[in-house]
């Protein structure tokens, strides 16, 4: 089963800081990374500023489509180039069929705004007794929702890139 977290920073440059005990973490084997990205939102700034995690992520990562999607729908802009149809038929269809209901939406919508940053993952295999202590000290808000493996292979299926 995958976990779709999204850590929230009280500033524009927490995710980015915080990103380094993640690397450690799956360095250390205590969490699998299967995807993710950085959301940084200078105070005064029109719109956040993403990254993608490429350089955690392997094979099967779902990339650019789907988080273009999802920050699209979070912070209504489409962002780290998306296109047009790349997702098929899963662009018209409710995120919830994914397993991303429209509470961790509205969630993050609220939360996510000018002056903070979050860092989005979607992991598995955590050693949660493990990787919450990491975080202790970074002041970070806690967002997340579980993906059954049938929302998984169905996220999967419609945003995988390189396959």
């Amino acid at each position: 089963m995958a976990t779709l977290t999204v850590w929230r920073f009280p500033t524009a440059t927490g995710a980015d800081e915080a990103l380094a005990t993640l690397k450690q973490l799956q360095g250390q084997e205590l969490i699998k990374v299967q995807d993710g990205a950085v959301i940084s939102w200078p105070g005064g700034a029109s719109k956040p500023r993403t990254r993608h995690l490429s350089d955690m992520t392997g094979a099967g990562a779902l990339g650019g489509a789907f988080w273009g999607f999802l920050f699209g729908l979070i912070f209504f802009i489409p962002l780290i180039g998306m296109a047009i149809g790349a997702a098929g038929g899963a662009l018209g269809g409710h995120l919830a069929h994914f397993g991303i209901d429209e509470s961790f939406i509205k969630d993050v919508k609220e939360k996510v705004t000018p002056g903070t940053s979050a860092l989005f993952v979607l992991s598995s295999d955590a050693v949660l007794d493990r990787v919450r202590p990491a975080f202790e000290g970074i002041h970070a808000e806690l967002i997340q929702t579980n993906l059954s493996a049938d929302e998984e292979a169905r996220l999967r299926e419609a945003f995988t890139e390189g396959e």
